[in-house]
């Protein structure tokens, strides 16, 4: 064992806490932390294509859009604008819990091209 740190353990023995706890890393470690939310991540070049319900699904791409989405099978439409993040990643995050058909069908509208992506994709709840 390295002597200095032996000499740090004899240390924490006799303080009874560790010698050389930083408070702050301890707290974001140790202290309470809110819920981690369960993501699964879609983008071009990673297309999943099944997502555990309970999970958000979020959806990424490298330009502004408006996601066209469904999660009944078109039955009824939702427009979401993307959310920009200061890394250049635009994203929408759909909660999946109860999903009538089990699947979200979605596609694009490129803001900067006022283009549709012109395909749609399907993401399968389950």
């Amino acid at each position: 064992m390295h002597r200095l740190t032996y000499i740090k353990l004899l240390r924490s023995t006799y303080d009874g806490q560790v010698f050389d706890l930083i408070p702050e890393v301890a707290n974001r470690y140790l202290g309470k932390r809110s819920q981690c939310k369960f993501l699964e991540i879609w983008k071009f070049n990673r297309q999943i294509n099944k997502i555990k319900r309970g999970y958000t699904l979020r959806i990424q791409a490298l330009v502004a859009f408006l996601l066209h989405w469904s999660d009944d099978n078109w039955q009824t439409v939702k427009d979401t604008p993307s959310i920009s993040t200061k890394l250049g990643v635009y994203f929408v995050d759909i909660p999946v819990f109860d999903t009538p058909n089990n699947s979200i069908i979605f596609t694009f509208f490129w803001i900067d091209t006022h283009k549709w992506e012109g395909q749609n994709y399907t993401v399968t709840v389950g």
